[in-house]
Protein backbone atom coordinates (compact mmCIF):
# COMPACT_ATOMS: atom_id res chain seq x y z
CA UNK A 1 0.00 0.00 0.00
CA UNK A 2 3.13 2.32 0.45
CA UNK A 3 3.63 2.05 -3.30
CA UNK A 4 -0.02 2.55 -3.96
CA UNK A 5 0.03 5.63 -1.97
CA UNK A 6 3.36 6.89 -3.30
CA UNK A 7 1.87 6.60 -7.15
CA UNK A 8 -1.67 8.20 -5.98
CA UNK A 9 0.52 11.17 -4.61
CA UNK A 10 2.56 11.59 -7.31
CA UNK A 11 -0.18 11.77 -9.75
CA UNK A 12 -2.30 13.95 -7.97
CA UNK A 13 0.47 16.49 -8.00
CA UNK A 14 1.23 16.25 -11.31
CA UNK A 15 -2.06 16.45 -12.44
CA UNK A 16 -2.82 19.29 -10.10
CA UNK A 17 0.03 21.21 -11.02
CA UNK A 18 -0.49 21.03 -15.01
CA UNK A 19 -4.05 21.72 -14.18
CA UNK A 20 -2.91 25.02 -12.90
CA UNK A 21 -1.26 25.90 -16.14
CA UNK A 22 -4.85 24.63 -18.14
CA UNK A 23 -7.58 26.74 -16.34
CA UNK A 24 -5.62 30.12 -17.11
CA UNK A 25 -4.70 29.10 -20.83
CA UNK A 26 -8.20 28.27 -21.79
CA UNK A 27 -9.90 31.51 -20.16
CA UNK A 28 -7.35 33.36 -21.32
CA UNK A 29 -7.40 32.64 -24.72
CA UNK A 30 -11.13 33.30 -24.78
CA UNK A 31 -10.84 36.73 -23.25
CA UNK A 32 -7.83 37.78 -25.74
CA UNK A 33 -10.06 36.85 -28.87
CA UNK A 34 -13.06 38.44 -27.33
CA UNK A 35 -10.18 41.60 -26.98
CA UNK A 36 -8.90 41.06 -30.61
CA UNK A 37 -12.06 40.56 -32.41
CA UNK A 38 -13.09 44.14 -30.57
CA UNK A 39 -9.77 45.94 -31.92
CA UNK A 40 -10.43 44.21 -35.01
CA UNK A 41 -14.30 45.23 -35.61
CA UNK A 42 -13.82 48.91 -34.43
CA UNK A 43 -10.27 49.43 -35.38
CA UNK A 44 -9.93 50.20 -31.19
CA UNK A 45 -5.89 50.85 -30.79
CA UNK A 46 -6.34 50.13 -26.77
CA UNK A 47 -8.11 46.86 -27.18
CA UNK A 48 -5.67 46.02 -29.62
CA UNK A 49 -2.83 46.80 -26.78
CA UNK A 50 -5.03 44.92 -24.94
CA UNK A 51 -4.59 42.03 -27.05
CA UNK A 52 -0.92 42.04 -27.09
CA UNK A 53 -0.40 42.52 -23.26
CA UNK A 54 -2.74 39.85 -22.13
CA UNK A 55 -1.61 37.90 -25.33
CA UNK A 56 1.98 37.86 -23.88
CA UNK A 57 0.93 36.79 -20.58
CA UNK A 58 -1.47 33.67 -22.22
CA UNK A 59 2.11 32.78 -24.32
CA UNK A 60 4.00 32.55 -21.36
CA UNK A 61 1.61 30.28 -19.36
CA UNK A 62 0.71 28.14 -22.42
CA UNK A 63 4.02 27.46 -22.91
CA UNK A 64 4.93 25.98 -19.31
CA UNK A 65 1.45 24.33 -20.12
CA UNK A 66 2.47 22.39 -22.86
CA UNK A 67 6.10 20.82 -20.74
CA UNK A 68 3.52 19.64 -18.09
CA UNK A 69 1.09 18.47 -20.25
CA UNK A 70 3.58 16.22 -21.84
CA UNK A 71 5.49 14.69 -18.65
CA UNK A 72 2.04 14.01 -17.48
CA UNK A 73 1.70 11.87 -20.73
CA UNK A 74 4.45 9.30 -19.08
CA UNK A 75 2.16 9.02 -15.78
CA UNK A 76 0.08 6.46 -17.25
CA UNK A 77 2.75 4.29 -18.93
CA UNK A 78 5.01 4.34 -16.18
CA UNK A 79 2.99 4.31 -13.07
CA UNK A 80 -0.58 2.79 -14.44
CA UNK A 81 -0.58 0.25 -17.12
CA UNK A 82 -2.91 -1.56 -15.38
CA UNK A 83 -5.25 0.69 -15.93
CA UNK A 84 -4.21 1.48 -19.65
CA UNK A 85 -4.24 -2.39 -20.08
CA UNK A 86 -7.80 -3.19 -18.76
CA UNK A 87 -9.80 0.32 -20.45
CA UNK A 88 -6.69 1.73 -22.89
CA UNK A 89 -9.30 0.65 -25.73
CA UNK A 90 -11.91 2.90 -24.63
CA UNK A 91 -10.23 5.65 -22.96
CA UNK A 92 -7.04 5.69 -24.53
CA UNK A 93 -8.54 7.02 -27.98
CA UNK A 94 -9.87 10.34 -26.36
CA UNK A 95 -6.76 10.96 -24.69
CA UNK A 96 -4.74 10.53 -28.49
CA UNK A 97 -7.57 12.92 -29.88
CA UNK A 98 -6.65 15.62 -27.13
CA UNK A 99 -2.47 15.10 -27.56
CA UNK A 100 -3.21 15.14 -31.69
CA UNK A 101 -5.38 18.84 -30.75
CA UNK A 102 -3.44 20.16 -28.20
CA UNK A 103 0.01 19.44 -29.39
CA UNK A 104 -0.63 19.24 -33.38
CA UNK A 105 -3.43 21.75 -34.27
CA UNK A 106 -3.55 24.26 -31.11
CA UNK A 107 0.38 24.62 -30.86
CA UNK A 108 0.30 25.49 -34.84
CA UNK A 109 -2.02 27.91 -35.06
CA UNK A 110 -0.72 29.41 -31.92
CA UNK A 111 2.26 29.79 -33.73
CA UNK A 112 0.75 31.34 -37.12
CA UNK A 113 -0.81 33.73 -34.46
CA UNK A 114 2.66 34.52 -32.37
CA UNK A 115 4.36 35.42 -35.57
CA UNK A 116 1.76 36.37 -37.54
CA UNK A 117 1.38 40.15 -36.64
CA UNK A 118 1.22 42.43 -39.29
CA UNK A 119 2.27 39.76 -41.40
CA UNK A 120 -1.36 38.07 -41.88
CA UNK A 121 -4.05 39.86 -42.96
CA UNK A 122 -5.79 41.31 -39.98
CA UNK A 123 -8.98 38.61 -40.58
CA UNK A 124 -6.38 36.08 -41.16
CA UNK A 125 -4.81 36.83 -37.93
CA UNK A 126 -7.97 36.82 -36.12
CA UNK A 127 -9.07 33.76 -37.60
CA UNK A 128 -5.82 31.93 -36.36
CA UNK A 129 -6.40 33.25 -32.84
CA UNK A 130 -10.50 31.73 -32.57
CA UNK A 131 -8.52 28.43 -33.87
CA UNK A 132 -6.77 28.13 -31.15
CA UNK A 133 -9.53 29.30 -28.57
CA UNK A 134 -11.56 26.40 -29.77
CA UNK A 135 -9.01 23.82 -30.11
CA UNK A 136 -8.22 24.72 -26.12
CA UNK A 137 -12.10 24.03 -25.84
CA UNK A 138 -11.64 20.82 -27.77
CA UNK A 139 -8.87 19.55 -26.02
CA UNK A 140 -10.29 20.33 -22.54
CA UNK A 141 -13.47 17.92 -23.98
CA UNK A 142 -11.39 14.94 -25.09
CA UNK A 143 -9.82 14.99 -21.37
CA UNK A 144 -12.86 14.89 -19.93
CA UNK A 145 -14.29 12.14 -21.91
CA UNK A 146 -11.43 9.86 -20.75
CA UNK A 147 -12.44 11.57 -17.15
CA UNK A 148 -16.09 10.92 -17.74
CA UNK A 149 -15.37 7.24 -18.53
CA UNK A 150 -13.58 6.21 -15.53
CA UNK A 151 -16.07 8.24 -13.47
CA UNK A 152 -19.17 6.44 -15.07
CA UNK A 153 -17.82 3.76 -17.38
CA UNK A 154 -20.72 3.78 -20.18
CA UNK A 155 -20.17 2.41 -23.95
CA UNK A 156 -18.22 -0.53 -23.32
CA UNK A 157 -18.00 -3.79 -21.62
CA UNK A 158 -15.39 -6.57 -20.07
CA UNK A 159 -14.03 -8.91 -22.37
CA UNK A 160 -11.54 -11.41 -22.26
CA UNK A 161 -10.49 -9.54 -18.83
CA UNK A 162 -10.48 -6.09 -20.82
CA UNK A 163 -12.72 -3.56 -21.65
CA UNK A 164 -14.23 -3.35 -25.45
CA UNK A 165 -15.84 -0.06 -27.09
CA UNK A 166 -19.29 -1.18 -27.68
CA UNK A 167 -20.99 2.03 -28.22
CA UNK A 168 -18.68 5.16 -29.31
CA UNK A 169 -22.04 8.01 -28.84
CA UNK A 170 -22.30 6.45 -25.16
CA UNK A 171 -18.98 7.57 -24.53
CA UNK A 172 -18.87 10.69 -26.16
CA UNK A 173 -22.13 11.92 -24.80
CA UNK A 174 -21.52 10.76 -21.20
CA UNK A 175 -23.17 13.43 -18.82
CA UNK A 176 -20.18 12.55 -16.33
CA UNK A 177 -18.22 14.38 -18.86
CA UNK A 178 -20.59 16.78 -20.67
CA UNK A 179 -21.15 18.66 -17.18
CA UNK A 180 -17.83 18.16 -16.07
CA UNK A 181 -16.80 19.99 -18.82
CA UNK A 182 -19.09 22.91 -18.91
CA UNK A 183 -17.94 23.58 -15.24
CA UNK A 184 -14.48 23.74 -16.38
CA UNK A 185 -14.84 25.98 -18.96
CA UNK A 186 -17.24 28.19 -16.51
CA UNK A 187 -14.34 27.79 -13.99
CA UNK A 188 -11.35 29.01 -16.70
CA UNK A 189 -13.13 31.79 -17.69
CA UNK A 190 -13.70 32.66 -13.69
CA UNK A 191 -9.30 31.96 -13.19
CA UNK A 192 -8.91 34.45 -15.98
CA UNK A 193 -11.51 36.81 -14.89
CA UNK A 194 -10.17 37.45 -11.43
CA UNK A 195 -6.82 37.48 -13.05
CA UNK A 196 -7.30 40.42 -15.27
CA UNK A 197 -9.12 42.54 -12.82
CA UNK A 198 -6.73 41.62 -10.24
CA UNK A 199 -3.28 42.66 -12.72
CA UNK A 200 -5.39 45.71 -13.62
CA UNK A 201 -6.01 46.42 -10.18
CA UNK A 202 -2.38 46.65 -9.13
CA UNK A 203 -1.24 48.70 -11.82
CA UNK A 204 -4.46 51.06 -10.98
CA UNK A 205 -3.62 50.98 -6.92
CA UNK A 206 0.39 51.70 -8.14
CA UNK A 207 -0.89 54.39 -10.38
CA UNK A 208 0.89 53.57 -13.12
CA UNK A 209 0.79 55.58 -16.53
CA UNK A 210 -1.30 53.23 -18.24
CA UNK A 211 -4.65 54.05 -16.39
CA UNK A 212 -7.05 54.04 -18.83
CA UNK A 213 -5.76 50.62 -20.60
CA UNK A 214 -6.28 49.36 -17.38
CA UNK A 215 -9.78 50.69 -15.98
CA UNK A 216 -10.86 49.19 -19.33
CA UNK A 217 -9.06 45.83 -18.60
CA UNK A 218 -10.42 46.04 -15.16
CA UNK A 219 -13.92 46.67 -16.23
CA UNK A 220 -13.47 43.25 -18.46
CA UNK A 221 -12.02 40.97 -15.72
CA UNK A 222 -14.79 41.85 -13.06
CA UNK A 223 -17.78 41.61 -15.80
CA UNK A 224 -16.15 38.07 -17.09
CA UNK A 225 -15.90 36.79 -13.29
CA UNK A 226 -19.36 37.44 -12.58
CA UNK A 227 -21.44 35.62 -14.94
CA UNK A 228 -18.59 32.94 -15.01
CA UNK A 229 -18.85 32.47 -11.00
CA UNK A 230 -22.47 31.97 -11.26
CA UNK A 231 -22.38 29.68 -14.13
CA UNK A 232 -19.68 27.16 -12.41
CA UNK A 233 -21.82 27.30 -9.71
CA UNK A 234 -24.86 26.29 -11.24
CA UNK A 235 -22.76 23.35 -13.38
CA UNK A 236 -21.08 22.09 -10.29
CA UNK A 237 -24.41 21.84 -8.34
CA UNK A 238 -25.83 19.66 -11.79
CA UNK A 239 -22.92 16.88 -11.44
CA UNK A 240 -24.26 15.79 -8.14
CA UNK A 241 -27.00 14.71 -10.22
CA UNK A 242 -24.31 12.94 -12.01
CA UNK A 243 -22.01 11.43 -9.39
CA UNK A 244 -21.35 8.67 -7.49
CA UNK A 245 -23.83 7.81 -4.59
CA UNK A 246 -21.04 6.83 -2.18
CA UNK A 247 -19.12 10.25 -2.49
CA UNK A 248 -22.29 12.51 -2.14
CA UNK A 249 -23.20 9.97 1.16
CA UNK A 250 -19.71 10.57 2.26
CA UNK A 251 -19.97 14.13 1.32
CA UNK A 252 -22.94 14.67 3.47
CA UNK A 253 -21.77 12.30 6.64
CA UNK A 254 -24.47 10.15 6.07
CA UNK A 255 -23.88 7.09 7.81
CA UNK A 256 -26.40 4.58 7.07
CA UNK A 257 -26.35 5.71 3.70
CA UNK A 258 -22.67 5.15 3.75
CA UNK A 259 -22.97 1.71 5.55
CA UNK A 260 -25.73 0.33 2.95
CA UNK A 261 -23.92 1.37 0.08
CA UNK A 262 -20.33 -0.39 1.61
CA UNK A 263 -22.54 -3.76 1.80
CA UNK A 264 -24.27 -3.45 -1.72
CA UNK A 265 -20.41 -3.40 -3.18
CA UNK A 266 -19.47 -6.61 -0.93
CA UNK A 267 -22.20 -7.75 -1.99
CA UNK A 268 -21.27 -6.93 -6.08
CA UNK A 269 -17.49 -7.22 -5.95
CA UNK A 270 -16.67 -9.28 -2.97
CA UNK A 271 -14.53 -8.05 0.53
CA UNK A 272 -12.84 -4.90 0.66
CA UNK A 273 -13.09 -1.20 1.96
CA UNK A 274 -14.97 1.18 -1.06
CA UNK A 275 -15.75 3.97 1.31
CA UNK A 276 -13.39 7.04 0.07
CA UNK A 277 -11.25 8.80 3.03
CA UNK A 278 -13.57 10.99 4.67
CA UNK A 279 -11.38 13.69 5.50
CA UNK A 280 -10.17 14.21 1.96
CA UNK A 281 -14.00 14.47 0.16
CA UNK A 282 -15.68 16.64 2.82
CA UNK A 283 -12.43 18.92 3.15
CA UNK A 284 -12.36 19.34 -0.27
CA UNK A 285 -15.87 19.82 -0.31
CA UNK A 286 -16.29 22.38 2.12
CA UNK A 287 -13.15 24.25 1.27
CA UNK A 288 -14.50 24.41 -2.75
CA UNK A 289 -17.88 25.74 -1.16
CA UNK A 290 -16.41 28.59 0.78
CA UNK A 291 -14.48 29.87 -1.46
CA UNK A 292 -16.55 29.63 -4.62
CA UNK A 293 -19.18 31.81 -1.99
CA UNK A 294 -16.38 34.63 -1.46
CA UNK A 295 -16.17 34.51 -4.71
CA UNK A 296 -19.88 35.19 -5.37
CA UNK A 297 -19.50 37.59 -3.05
CA UNK A 298 -17.30 39.99 -4.16
CA UNK A 299 -17.63 39.04 -7.56
CA UNK A 300 -21.11 40.73 -6.98
CA UNK A 301 -19.78 43.53 -5.22
CA UNK A 302 -16.69 44.71 -7.82
CA UNK A 303 -19.16 44.40 -10.81
CA UNK A 304 -21.51 47.22 -8.97
CA UNK A 305 -18.52 49.27 -8.31
CA UNK A 306 -17.15 48.92 -11.55
CA UNK A 307 -20.09 50.79 -12.73
CA UNK A 308 -18.61 54.02 -11.01
CA UNK A 309 -15.99 55.61 -12.71
CA UNK A 310 -14.14 57.11 -9.28
CA UNK A 311 -14.35 53.50 -7.71
CA UNK A 312 -12.74 52.37 -10.56
CA UNK A 313 -9.82 55.07 -10.75
CA UNK A 314 -9.36 55.48 -6.78
CA UNK A 315 -10.76 53.34 -4.80
CA UNK A 316 -7.73 51.03 -3.47
CA UNK A 317 -9.37 49.10 -0.95
CA UNK A 318 -11.16 47.17 -3.40
CA UNK A 319 -8.26 47.23 -6.03
CA UNK A 320 -6.26 45.50 -3.07
CA UNK A 321 -8.81 42.94 -2.71
CA UNK A 322 -8.79 41.97 -6.64
CA UNK A 323 -5.30 41.83 -6.51
CA UNK A 324 -5.55 39.18 -3.85
CA UNK A 325 -8.35 37.07 -5.01
CA UNK A 326 -5.85 36.49 -8.34
CA UNK A 327 -5.29 32.88 -6.51
CA UNK A 328 -8.68 31.91 -5.21
CA UNK A 329 -10.28 30.86 -8.53
CA UNK A 330 -7.25 28.27 -8.85
CA UNK A 331 -7.71 27.04 -5.36
CA UNK A 332 -11.63 26.20 -6.00
CA UNK A 333 -10.79 24.56 -9.51
CA UNK A 334 -7.43 22.06 -7.20
CA UNK A 335 -10.03 21.93 -4.28
CA UNK A 336 -12.82 20.56 -6.46
CA UNK A 337 -10.76 18.20 -8.59
CA UNK A 338 -9.88 16.59 -5.60
CA UNK A 339 -13.24 16.45 -4.65
CA UNK A 340 -14.03 14.86 -7.52
CA UNK A 341 -11.08 12.13 -8.14
CA UNK A 342 -10.61 11.16 -4.17
CA UNK A 343 -14.78 10.68 -3.77
CA UNK A 344 -14.25 7.74 -6.46
CA UNK A 345 -11.88 5.78 -4.51
CA UNK A 346 -11.01 3.10 -4.46
CA UNK A 347 -11.88 2.97 -8.08
CA UNK A 348 -9.70 4.03 -10.66
CA UNK A 349 -12.71 2.86 -13.10
CA UNK A 350 -15.88 2.52 -11.20
CA UNK A 351 -17.03 -0.38 -10.03
CA UNK A 352 -14.84 -2.23 -12.83
CA UNK A 353 -11.18 -1.57 -11.67
CA UNK A 354 -9.92 -1.03 -8.63
CA UNK A 355 -6.87 1.52 -8.05
CA UNK A 356 -4.65 -1.22 -6.43
CA UNK A 357 -5.09 -3.14 -9.50
CA UNK A 358 -4.96 0.00 -12.16
CA UNK A 359 -0.93 0.10 -10.71
CA UNK A 360 2.32 -1.08 -12.45
CA UNK A 361 4.80 -3.28 -10.64
CA UNK A 362 6.98 -0.81 -9.45
CA UNK A 363 9.07 -0.90 -6.40
CA UNK A 364 8.72 1.54 -3.63
CA UNK A 365 11.86 3.05 -4.52
CA UNK A 366 11.33 3.36 -8.02
CA UNK A 367 8.44 5.02 -6.70
CA UNK A 368 10.40 7.59 -4.37
CA UNK A 369 12.58 8.28 -6.97
CA UNK A 370 9.97 9.55 -9.60
CA UNK A 371 8.26 10.95 -6.97
CA UNK A 372 11.16 13.26 -6.13
CA UNK A 373 11.95 14.12 -9.33
CA UNK A 374 8.35 14.19 -10.77
CA UNK A 375 7.53 16.98 -7.89
CA UNK A 376 11.07 18.96 -8.29
CA UNK A 377 10.11 19.53 -12.20
CA UNK A 378 6.81 20.67 -11.49
CA UNK A 379 7.61 22.90 -8.62
CA UNK A 380 10.30 24.61 -10.76
CA UNK A 381 7.91 25.04 -13.38
CA UNK A 382 5.40 26.23 -11.69
CA UNK A 383 7.60 28.51 -10.10
CA UNK A 384 9.30 29.66 -13.39
CA UNK A 385 6.07 30.44 -14.51
CA UNK A 386 4.82 32.94 -11.44
CA UNK A 387 7.75 34.71 -12.13
CA UNK A 388 7.10 34.72 -15.18
CA UNK A 389 3.38 36.32 -15.25
CA UNK A 390 4.29 38.35 -12.33
CA UNK A 391 7.37 40.00 -14.08
CA UNK A 392 5.63 40.90 -17.33
CA UNK A 393 1.95 41.78 -15.70
CA UNK A 394 4.37 44.72 -13.29
CA UNK A 395 5.91 45.73 -16.75
CA UNK A 396 2.73 46.47 -18.24
CA UNK A 397 1.60 47.30 -22.11
CA UNK A 398 4.54 49.96 -22.23
CA UNK A 399 6.69 47.43 -24.00
CA UNK A 400 4.28 46.59 -26.38
CA UNK A 401 5.07 49.24 -28.83
CA UNK A 402 8.31 48.18 -28.96
CA UNK A 403 6.68 44.34 -29.80
CA UNK A 404 5.04 45.76 -32.15
CA UNK A 405 8.19 47.28 -33.86
CA UNK A 406 10.43 44.27 -34.13
CA UNK A 407 6.90 42.57 -35.34
CA UNK A 408 6.34 44.53 -38.24
CA UNK A 409 10.20 45.13 -39.33
CA UNK A 410 11.19 43.95 -42.47
CA UNK A 411 12.78 40.16 -42.03
CA UNK A 412 16.90 40.44 -42.28
CA UNK A 413 17.58 39.58 -46.44
CA UNK A 414 19.48 36.07 -46.52
CA UNK A 415 22.80 35.63 -46.61
CA UNK A 416 24.33 35.28 -49.87
CA UNK A 417 27.32 32.73 -50.24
Amino acid sequence: METLDLARLQFALTAGAHFLFVALTLGLATLVAIMQTRATLTGSAVHMRMTRFWGRLYVINYAMGIVTGLVMEFQFGLAWNGLTHFAGNVFGASLAMETLVAFFVESTFLGLWIFGWDRLNRWAHLGVLWVVTLTAYASAYWIMVSNGFLQNPVGAEVADGVLRLTDAAAVLANPAALTAFGHILCGALLVAGFFVAGVSAHHLRRGTGEQEFFRRSLRIGVFTALPAVMATAALGGVQFDTAQPMKIAVYAGRTEEVARLQAEMVAAHGPGDYVPPAGLVQGSGTAMMIIFALMMAVAWLSALLALFPWAVRRLRIWHVVLTAMIPLPFAAMLAGWVFREVGRQPWAVYGLLTTEDALSDLSPGAIRFSLAAFTLLFGLLVAVNTWLLARNARQGPADTAATSALASAEPLPAPVF
